[in-house]
């Protein structure tokens, strides 16, 4: 059977499940996260476009003509449009989910920047580090001169896993998640849209602030890499981060995290260290990062990934140390240690990191000093 690329669900049906009060949205990105947020938004009654590049993710989803949920959220989210056209996709929809790996973020938006009209609201979950800065450039530079307003959320509010094609378990569903906008001073526009369909979300400061508060920055790469041989010889048995993280793996870790609290800094913002997040996210205390994180009883049983080939440094390393590492050399802010995370990671996988990565010129802030790069997030233009 073949199946068309975009599949529709006929309206008779569809204004029965619709609650015309919520928004039109469209999910880019049918993998894991993306599923689960298609299908949850679905069930909640909003008109929901599912976009995917390939055909071979969403055929399952238009034979079902849905999603099925398990876990936390139980049920099948019906969908009103399933395609790989994106300018389908795209067209009506007031929020537009970005539901991709971060390293997907600017193909996603050159793809999309032809299609975005005024008023349009795109929010990334998440955005790593810089990925609205990042979007907002390639879709500038792609030609779209339409007022749509770019934000980034901390995180992805579920954790899930697809069970099987069209099917999703959703294990939890996080309680409060920072979304910034940029310019900042519009992100009660982006929360005042999202909490129509999810309250979790809440006014982060800035891109900035959201960008450098990612900690996964710091804990995924350098954790993965430094247990490279544990990992391959064992295959990922072993908890990864009860075990992996030992005294000397952790000091590594805090030479990390305060560069990224410098290069934070530089550019006038107080970014939580690892062990105050540590702290106050898991209320694991501890005088060192070793203390705290052994402290951390979410931690335990969790296992290492079974390969180095993960997204532990094929995401993180690319979209998050680069960026944090380009902006400090930009700003003058030695960053040694996550330089040599970047090379380490750039030999064990044969990958040049530093050249497929975000850096200040993707951003497009190459040239502009601290108190430009500044205006630009928070305002949104900058002086004449």
């Amino acid at each position: 059977m073949v199946l068309p690329t975009t599949w529709v669900r006929k309206s008779r049906y569809r204004s029965k499940l619709i609650k015309h009060d919520l928004p039109r949205v469209a999910v880019l990105g049918a993998g894991h996260g993306g599923q689960a947020m298609a299908g949850h938004l679905g069930l909640k009654g909003c008109e929901v476009a599912l976009y995917n590049r390939s055909q071979d993710r969403i055929a399952p989803i238009q034979i079902a003509g849905g999603i099925e949920l398990t876990g936390q959220v139980e049920g099948v989210g019906r969908l009103a449009l399933v395609t790989t056209d994106i300018e389908l996709a795209v067209k009506g929809a007031e929020l537009i989910m970005v539901v991709v790996p971060a390293n997907g973020h600017a193909p996603m938006a050159e793809a999309v920047a032809p299609y975005l009209v005024d008023g349009q609201i795109v929010v990334l979950h998440p955005g790593r580090t810089g990925g609205a800065l990042e979007f907002v450039n390639t879709i500038r530079s792609n030609g779209c001169v339409a007022d749509v307003l770019v934000s980034e959320a901390s995180t992805l509010i579920y954790a899930c896993r697809m069970l099987n094609p069209a099917k999703v378990h959703i294990f939890g569903i996080k309680n409060i998640i920072p979304v910034a906008a940029m310019p900042s001073y519009r992100t009660p526009e982006v929360i005042n849209k999202l909490n129509t369909v999810y309250p979790q979300f809440v006014p982060g400061d800035n891109v900035l602030k959201t960008s450098l508060d990612n900690i996964g920055a710091i804990f995924h790469p350098a954790l993965t890499i430094l247990n490279a041989g544990r990992i391959e010889s064992t295959h990922g048995e072993f908890e990864f981060y009860m075990d992996g993280a030992t005294p000397a793996v952790t000091k590594v870790l805090e030479t990390l995290d305060n560069e990224r609290v410098a290069v934070a800094a530089a550019l006038g913002i107080r970014a939580m260290s690892a062990r105050e997040w540590l702290y106050v996210a898991y209320d694991a205390p501890g005088r060192t990062l070793f203390e705290a994180m052994q402290a951390n009883i979410g931690y335990k049983g969790i296992s290492a990934p079974p390969t180095t080939l993960m997204r532990y440094i094929t995401e993180d390393v690319p979209m998050s140390l680069v960026p944090i590492a380009s902006i400090g050399a930009h700003l003058g802010v030695p960053t040694p240690m996550m330089d040599s995370m970047i090379h380490l990671a750039s030999v064990i996988h044969d990958v040049d990191y530093w050249a497929e990565g975000r850096t200040v010129e993707t951003m497009g802030i190459s040239t502009f000093s601290v108190k430009q790069i500044r205006q630009l997030v928070l305002e949104g233009k900058l002086d004449a």
